[in-house]
């Protein structure tokens, strides 16, 4: 659900992982972490769009459904990067 809610707007993938960061850990990404960001986008968009089951495989767990207006391979790649981001150690003991 929050790859989907970041893919909803229409904004650049800068803007999108920027927002996405500060999301998650309430503070704005250093240069280092919005490269390493980018990187991986790049590498999980590569990727799904060689492997389209293994995106689709992606986006169908979790309870909630994905939405069918959002291609596949490229909303697998974000739900990767969102589990990235959810799954820090800042993330999950945010003081």
């Amino acid at each position: 659900a929050f790859a989907e809610r970041l893919l909803l707007p229409t904004h650049s993938d800068a803007e999108r992982l920027q927002h996405a960061f500060r999301c998650a850990t309430a503070r704005p990404p250093t240069a280092a972490e919005r490269s390493l960001l980018a990187a991986t986008l790049a590498t999980h968009r590569a990727h799904f769009e060689k492997h389209t089951e293994a995106a689709s495989q992606v986006i169908a767990n979790g309870e909630s459904k994905p939405s069918a207006k959002l291609p596949v391979s490229e909303f697998a790649a974000w739900t990767m990067v969102a589990n990235l981001l959810l799954n820090l150690d800042e993330t999950i003991t945010r003081n």
